[in-house]
């Protein structure tokens, strides 16, 4: 049965700095744009409809085995119960606990006499000031100089690439203070959400904030401390991974999206936005170097391509990329093939 999803915007399209661009997939379904006054038609007449079904197993997984965890307490996962949560891997019997906002699985979680810092993009978003301020102004700054629509614009934008995930779970990875998770959450959509982030300060603002929300969905909702290139899920295990405004910030992207590629089902679909720094200086050499010199230094990655983006995905095994642009901004998708 064809479908179509109404996708409201506020500005209009016409009222970007840049105009946006709609690159469809040369694949099965090309999405159609037709745009009036603020609301966008994404024709999805050719699609095939799949409706994702609830899955009620636990994709939590040891991330030194990558085998299933074993529940040590009693089995249920969520806000509330995460301080009295213990897991352990059924191979190498590692325990896992909880904390008071969240489960960390870290491979160096529950160690005390050793630790590993992370590049200086990742250690920025540990500290408590940063934590607290992400929210607070300094996600307002990406729609000034980056052209982001802002967080419920952004999501009604990727609704329409996860819809055949719908009814699924999802990883909301490098979450920070939880943004798009909690609109995960309270829009139903989703079987389950998981918040996960390597910042311990970050996923405490996000508890914070859950805890300030009247009638939240804490039952189905997980806080998870986790490397990005080392996810504690279980292999094919996930339907939807989101990660908001963080590609940039992975100290190896292509590791990430591979951990990405592992852990989502057949057909299963990631959604990611980041900045690209393109335009008619692109072909410069010198941009080139200074990249390299500002990873080397910070960790931050800069793409300087739709095309790179694009080549990342593939060379990671997902297919049927998608983009929207708006200016610097760029809204990607990508499916792990069926």
């Amino acid at each position: 049965m064809a479908t179509g999803i109404a996708v409201t915007l506020t500005p209009t399209f016409s009222s970007f700095t840049r105009p946006t661009r709609f690159f469809p997939a040369t694949a099965k379904f090309p999405l159609r744009l037709q745009a009036s006054s603020s609301t966008a038609f994404i024709d999805t007449t050719n699609q095939t409809d799949s409706v994702a079904v609830t899955r009620s197993s636990n994709p939590l997984a040891c991330p030194i085995c990558y085998n299933s965890l074993i529940w040590i307490t009693d089995p249920g996962l969520s806000v509330d119960t995460i301080p009295r949560s213990s897991l352990q891997c059924s191979t190498c019997q590692k325990t896992y606990n909880g904390n008071q906002t969240h489960l960390d699985l870290t491979v160096t979680s529950g160690a005390k006499s050793y630790g590993e810092s992370m590049p200086a993009s990742t250690e920025l978003f540990r500290m408590p000031l940063i934590s607290f301020l992400y929210e607070r102004g300094w996600r307002q700054t990406f729609s000034v100089w980056g052209g982001f629509p802002g967080p419920e614009k952004e999501f009604e934008l990727m609704k329409s690439f996860l819809k055949p995930v719908l009814g699924g779970n999802i990883i909301d990875a490098s979450c920070g203070s939880g943004l798009f998770s909690r609109l995960f959450a309270k829009s139903g959509l989703f079987s389950s959400v998981v918040a996960l982030d390597y910042s311990e300060n970050m996923l405490r603002q996000c508890y914070e904030f859950i805890q300030q929300e009247n009638n939240f969905p804490k039952e189905n909702f997980n806080l998870v401390r986790a490397d990005i290139a080392r996810l504690p899920f279980v292999s094919s295990s996930v339907d939807a991974v989101h990660a908001g405004a963080a590609l940039h910030c992975w100290p190896s992207p292509s590791a990430a999206v591979a951990e990405i590629s592992r852990v989502l089902r057949p057909g299963g679909v990631f959604v990611a936005t980041t900045y690209i720094l393109d335009g008619p200086f692109t072909p410069v050499p010198f941009l080139s170097t200074l990249r390299q010199n500002i990873r080397q230094v910070s960790g931050s990655y800069i793409f300087l391509s739709e095309r790179e983006l694009e080549a990342l995905c593939k060379a990671c095994g997902l297919v049927g990329f998608k983009c929207i642009r708006n200016g610097l901004f760029v809204m990607i998708s990508a499916t792990k093939p069926k």
